[in-house]
């Protein structure tokens, strides 16, 4: 016997369908139904609502083979699959980020295709794959933040058989496995929540809907949240959680969702043996997100940090629109090296308001926040989704690789960023419904265009094309240029590795000289110096030492007190702190 089981306080009927035959169900108090019925492995079933005869998947299925219109499938991960046995997990400090797209990172698009690609990043030394979410979306491809049943895994990547082997293949090679989830909205097609009970609130947020996490009914709706989350790191034994926009959770309980995900993330991890991260994307620049819940925080681990992005990218790129208005100096890239936000209780034009508040680098280490010269917002919400090396020479992204891998923050890396790939990463959909689909274009342009950008300029999400051009071309590797700046990203990443004072987390050990108008900033941690050129002329730095690596090899005088720095390049020394060149 199986017991079926859904939580539905909004219709006064429910009935379970199971391979072609209805069967009844009970409710009890608390609006759940269940029903324990006679039920093959792989059974197909869905739930009827009242009097509509079509029946709904399940808001908890684990399995959708036919998409999220169709019905539901019983299914169980096979426990002989797992051979991470030994697999102890692995802590963020210290690690290195690589983000990437299922359905872009390879031709093939799926998690069976990704595995045969993990010894590269094994090579190139990375310990943490972050894939973008892989929970279920209406059409075939698509970024993934409009899924809307959240248990299942999207069934043109492999299904969840998929993900157990990619993530026991990523165990078997020392990487951890970090979950992109969303929490905050859901799709625009094939959510049938609101018909079994009251998911959402019906005010508008940015992205549809907003959850119902404090209104009535909404204990569980957050056990719903909290459940999907302990399932993917105790049934697939996924490493950490990345939560998706947690500003647009709007919860305002006295103990917030994320606090309660916190407590009951710690409760598995001391369970399971294995450390287990939660990772937030959030703009609010708000320190309470990584405080621990006994000071008075959220209690999660890390958080990824746009500033940092901004002050690198305005720094070396001159780009100064919409959000970039108040980087670009080196002065701001200074502080925010050395404070982890730009925007802390100051000023932005951007948003026309007081933005964001310090962090206390005497007590939240620098490893907290993650660092990165991209990602698939930053190249993918660009009109174009140009990357980098679309409008920067390889010296340029260098230089920002040498700023974010030799800083004392959690390193990200955008899949292909590592040898300047020149194939963009746009923005693109594959929803079925046509009127969803003129709906999404137009929206799309009309956002660019608010922007300045011509309809010529955005790329139609829904043209196969859109998505075809954003898969990786991975012959690029190979070609001189692409090897060149592939084999920098290495070395800074094994150099990181090597030197304890570059996975050092504090920031006060942290100083910074820079001079605006020479372009050129050195960051010192410890006895290590990375020098950094952005202008376009060689300068001389006052920075001595022994250079260890370079991209274009510098000039050091016979005094070793200072060097000339190419244009467009980065060098790294190592020497004794002399407090005179200081």
């Amino acid at each position: 016997m199986h017991t079926f089981e859904v939580w539905a306080p909004v219709p006064e009927s429910v009935r379970l369908h199971l391979d072609g035959t209805v069967h009844p169900m009970q409710r009890d108090q608390h609006g759940w139904w269940r029903a324990e019925v006679d039920a093959s492995p792989g059974a197909r079933y869905g739930f009827v609502v009242d009097e509509d005869e079509t029946a709904l998947p399940d808001p908890r299925s684990p399995r959708q083979p036919d998409g999220v219109h169709g019905l539901s499938q019983l299914h169980r991960l096979d426990p002989a699959v797992w051979t991470d046995s030994s697999w102890t997990g692995r802590q963020l400090p210290g690690s290195v980020v690589y983000e990437l797209h299922i359905g872009t990172f390879t031709e093939a698009g799926t998690l069976d295709a990704a595995i045969e690609h993990l010894d590269e990043l094994v090579e190139l030394g990375v310990g943490f794959v972050e894939l973008m979410p892989v929970n279920a979306f209406n059409g075939t491809h698509g970024w993934g933040y409009d899924g809307v049943l959240w248990y299942a895994v999207h069934e043109p990547y492999g299904g969840p058989d998929a993900l157990q082997r990619f993530v026991d293949a990523a165990h078997a090679r020392g990487l951890g496995v970090v979950l992109d989830v969303v929490y905050n909205h859901l799709g625009p097609s094939g959510n049938y929540l609101g018909r079994f009970g009251p998911y959402l609130t019906g005010g508008a947020g940015t992205w549809g809907e907003t959850v119902n996490l404090d209104g009535p009914g909404s204990a569980e709706v957050r056990r719903y949240i909290i459940d999907n989350a302990l399932r993917w790191f105790r049934d697939f034994h996924i490493d950490a959680l990345r939560l998706d926009a947690v500003h647009a959770l709007v919860d305002h309980t006295a103990t917030h969702v994320l606090e309660d995900l916190s407590t009951e993330t710690f409760r598995l991890s001391v369970h399971l043996g294995r450390p287990l991260t939660l990772i937030a994307e959030s703009d609010l620049n708000d320190p309470r997100l990584i405080t621990p819940r006994s000071a008075g925080g959220y209690g999660l681990h890390a958080q990824w940090d746009d500033d940092i992005h901004h002050a690198v990218h305005a720094a070396v790129s001159g780009e100064r629109q919409g959000y970039y208005g108040d980087f670009g100096s080196l002065d701001c890239l200074a502080r925010t090296l050395q404070h982890g936000f730009f925007h802390a209780g100051t000023y932005s034009s951007f948003r026309g308001r007081i933005h964001g508040r310090p962090l206390d680098v005497r007590r939240t280490p620098a490893s907290s926040l993650l660092a990165y010269t991209c990602t698939h917002d930053q190249v993918g919400n660009r009109a174009r989704g140009d990357r980098p090396g679309r409008y920067l020479d390889h010296g340029q992204l260098a230089v920002k690789a040498a700023l974010v891998l030799a800083s004392p923050y959690t390193p990200m890396l955008f899949m292909g960023e590592e040898w300047g790939a020149g194939t963009p990463f746009r923005y693109f959909t594959s929803h079925p419904e046509p009127e969803l689909a003129a709906a999404v274009v137009e929206g799309r342009r009309r956002e660019f265009a608010e922007h300045g950008w011509g309809v010529e300029d955005v790329p139609d999400p829904q043209d196969p094309e859109t998505f075809r051009s954003s898969v990786l071309n991975r012959a690029e590797r190979t070609e001189p240029e692409h090897a060149r700046l592939l084999a920098c990203y290495r070395d800074l990443l094994a150099l990181r590795r090597a030197r304890a004072e570059l996975t050092d987390p504090w920031l006060e050990n942290l100083q910074v000289d820079y001079d605006e108008e020479e372009r050129w900033i050195v960051v010192h941690r410890g006895t290590i110096r990375v020098a950094c050129n952005l202008g376009a002329d060689p300068v001389t730095v006052p920075v001595g030492g022994v250079p260890l690596m370079w991209w274009d090899e510098p000039v050091v005088n016979r005094t070793r007190s200072a060097a000339l720095i190419p244009g467009h390049s980065f060098a790294v020394f190592e020497g004794e702190i002399d407090h005179h060149e200081r």
